[in-house]
């Protein structure tokens, strides 16, 4: 089969020939991150078709790599090309890397040297961070977490993973677990709390540490962050305590024994000390600590966690994650009484970490791919206690989580502006992470085996999702063309209306978790139409869909807008009812189809998923459109008892199931059976029987149909 990126990076190469130059490369040999920026410049030359020289003499251009801090701020970079030279000056390490990817990128988009322009950027956000939950001892016990083990352990994979941080301008890399000490020390004072001999620590140690030398070459902070009071079961086991404070076990008493409060503040200092290149850590009042009062956890945290922090062998950074709860169980809750317990904690802490505090906060609780309007934290409605005073050490940092879309691509470069524009202007505001909780960017468990396609990784499927949300971290206004260039760049003029076509198509997803409130993890996941209701985890239907309230407080729900105009009543401008959307997915989808109809996808198999990706977006918003309608019509028959409106409602719901099998059509053959961590239900434990696909919840999809034939 031809491959159609190779083809057209075959002409490109072929047009650039022509061009083609003897380049020297000048940078600071003693600085890895210079030789780092250099190295992927060589690469990129070399790639293009000039011809990279060892000796500065005999060059047609030179590349400039420096720094200037006096001109430009930290981060920043400029791109100065005089004659037969090309400055590339950043305002520190991580603005010259930045810098030298801005060359690369128009290098790569057909940019002859003699062409590229001068300009220069500075960033918006000081933190623009990645949450990356580990697969060992991970947050929730599921095989769509655990079958990541392998490749999260290879090198070359974190290397790959790097490289698109700091191509995409994030410079924060934070890794999740619950006990994180048992795997990168064994603690000098409690070799017993080890799991492993010797060898395996060497192994788990030399991974840590290539994976924090490797972030460090590439000028990304880095943090581990954990749950609270968790050990290893040999520690528990060996002295009789923690009893269930080890995986997989997380929402259980906190255990406030001083032999282990002891283990855990020794093994942070031993931590960071081992691992000079480890900025920091983030420290959560989560799970672990049932029992135990907000004003308990905070002590606790002062005398262990912190503690630890402050006696390392250098000043460190510092994640504080805001407490979930306001009583003494694990469940979620927020008051203003525990948000002035830990601001207060906080600004006693002064200066003594290295820069503000980083205060971690949930954009609409765990599902932020929604609307863009703050409505709630995890545990409900955010006060002002955080912001009123400004703060003077810590600055608010939004998670923005993802546990709605993890096969389907994802891009919509308006709504992160839009949220940006609402959320990133105030002074307290340092930037934003994004990652998951249910989904690990590691093996690509959902391509089927037979395709021959151009990435290996899961993450690497998903480029646009990493490219939007950190270019536009880092400058809200970089234009579309910047990505839509990396359409064409990887697809030729086939690529001409992708961009398009996902901001729209993908916007289904936006508007369901829009429409449909969530709380924690599982009570959505948007590209299946999944919810949690009750006490599993199934196909949100017809019924659930009608009587379910809104996230973003200016959509109407569909009891809301029946009943509402059956008692005379109507709505403002500014309000979205269920009819109005189903026209806008309906207007927007089509128009998705539209701009993929005419891509020919047989010559590679890279553009058959992004298109189909499209396809199944749009199939998936139109279903909705339909369904919607139906619903309207279905409750309208309900209060009414109107024959012409449960005929309707019959109608739409036929329709709304076509396109269901227009979903099931396009990705049967693309996509495997995928385990899915929503299915573990409202359980804390992990559930074998966990598979998703389109395909596998017809029956649930087709069940709204028999409601409306069988309606009295």
């Amino acid at each position: 089969m031809r491959n159609l990126p190779l083809l057209f990076a075959s002409a490109l190469l072929f047009g650039q020939a022509c061009l083609a130059e003897a380049i020297y490369v000048l940078y600071d040999q003693d600085s890895p991150q210079a030789s780092y920026a250099a190295r992927k410049l060589k690469q990129a030359l070399d790639a293009t078709g000039h011809d990279v020289l060892e000796q500065r003499s005999g060059y047609d251009r030179l590349m400039n790599l420096g720094l200037n801090s006096g001109r430009l701020s930290p981060e920043g970079f400029q791109i100065i090309p005089e004659d037969q030279v090309v400055s590339v000056l950043g305002g520190d390490e991580r603005g010259l890397i930045y810098g030298t990817f801005a060359l690369i990128e128009r290098l790569e988009n057909g940019v002859a040297l003699a062409d590229v322009p001068s300009f220069e950027e500075t960033p918006h956000f000081e933190f623009r961070g990645i949450k990356y939950n580990l697969p060992w001892e991970t947050y929730r016990p599921s095989s769509a977490l655990d079958q990541h083990y392998e490749t999260a352990r290879d090198p070359k994979y974190w290397e790959a993973f790097l490289d698109m941080m700091v191509e995409n301008r994030f410079n924060v890399i934070s890794l999740w677990n619950m006990n994180p000490f048992t795997y990168m020390v064994k603690p000098e004072n409690f070799p017993e709390a080890s799991p492993w001999n010797d060898e395996q620590q060497a192994e788990w140690e030399s991974l840590y540490r290539e994976i924090f030398r490797m972030a460090k070459e590439r000028a990304l902070d880095t943090y581990i962050v954990q749950w609270s009071i968790f050990t290893s079961e040999e520690f528990s086991k060996a002295h009789g305590i923690a009893e269930r404070n080890f995986y997989p076990h997380y929402y259980v008493p906190g255990d406030t024994s001083e032999l282990l409060r002891r283990y855990l503040r020794e093994s942070v200092t031993q931590i960071l000390n081992t691992y000079p290149n480890l900025d920091g850590i983030g420290i959560s009042h989560g799970e672990g600590m049932a029992g135990m009062t907000p004003l308990e956890r905070q002590k606790w945290m002062d005398d262990v966690m912190i503690a630890g922090m402050l006696e390392a062998d250098r000043k460190v950074k510092l994640i504080h994650r805001v407490p979930f709860s306001s009583g003494t169980s694990s469940d979620p809750g927020v008051s203003k009484n525990v948000e002035q317990v830990t601001r207060d904690a906080m600004e006693r802490l002064e200066d003594r970490f290295d820069g503000p505090i980083w205060v971690e906060m949930k954009f609409n609780w765990s599902h932020a791919h929604s609307t863009p309007k703050l409505v709630k934290v995890h545990g409900g409605k955010l006060g002002d206690t955080y912001f009123d005073p400004l703060p003077e050490n810590y600055k608010i940092v939004w998670q923005a989580r993802n546990e709605d879309f993890f096969c389907l691509r994802w891009g919509v470069p308006s709504f992160i502006r839009q949220h940006i524009a609402l959320n990133g202007e105030a002074d307290y505001v340092g930037g934003y992470f994004i990652g998951s909780e249910t989904y690990i960017p590691a093996l690509d468990y959902f391509t089927a085996s037979n395709r021959s396609v151009d990435w290996k990784y899961a993450f690497q499927r998903q480029w646009l999702f990493y490219k939007l949300w950190g270019r536009l971290l880092y400058d809200p206004e970089t234009p579309d063309s910047v990505f839509q260039a990396e359409f064409n760049r990887r697809f030729g003029s086939d690529g001409d209306n992708l961009l398009n076509a996902y901001s729209l198509a993908s916007s289904t997803q936006l508007r369901l978790a829009s429409l449909y409130d969530s709380r924690w993890d599982f009570t959505l996941y948007s590209e299946g139409f999944l919810a949690l209701q009750g006490e599993e985890t199934k196909y949100i239907g017809i019924d659930q869909l009608i009587s379910h309230p809104t996230m973003d407080p200016s959509y109407v729900s569909v009891s809301e807008y029946v009943e509402t105009l059956r008692t005379g009543g109507s709505f403002g401008a500014g309000q979205i009812t269920p009819l109005q959307l189903a026209d806008t997915l309906e207007r927007d989808n089509r128009e998705a189809l539209r701009l993929v109809s005419s891509i020919d996808t047989s010559s590679s198999d890279s553009l058959l998923y992004e298109v189909s990706d499209v396809k199944a977006w749009a199939q998936l918003g139109l279903h909705l459109a339909e369904k919607l309608r139906g619903a309207v019509a279905l409750h309208s028959y309900r209060l009414s008892g109107d024959s012409d409106q449960k005929r309707d409602a019959i109608a739409h719901l036929e329709r709304a199931l076509q396109h269901w099998d227009q979903v099931i059509a396009i990705t049967r053959p693309l996509y495997r059976d995928m385990p899915l961590t929503h299915y573990n239900h409202n359980s804390f434990d992990a559930n074998p029987d966990n598979l998703f696909h389109w395909a596998l919840i017809r029956d649930e999809v087709a069940r709204d149909l028999e409601i409306a034939k069988t309606e009295e």
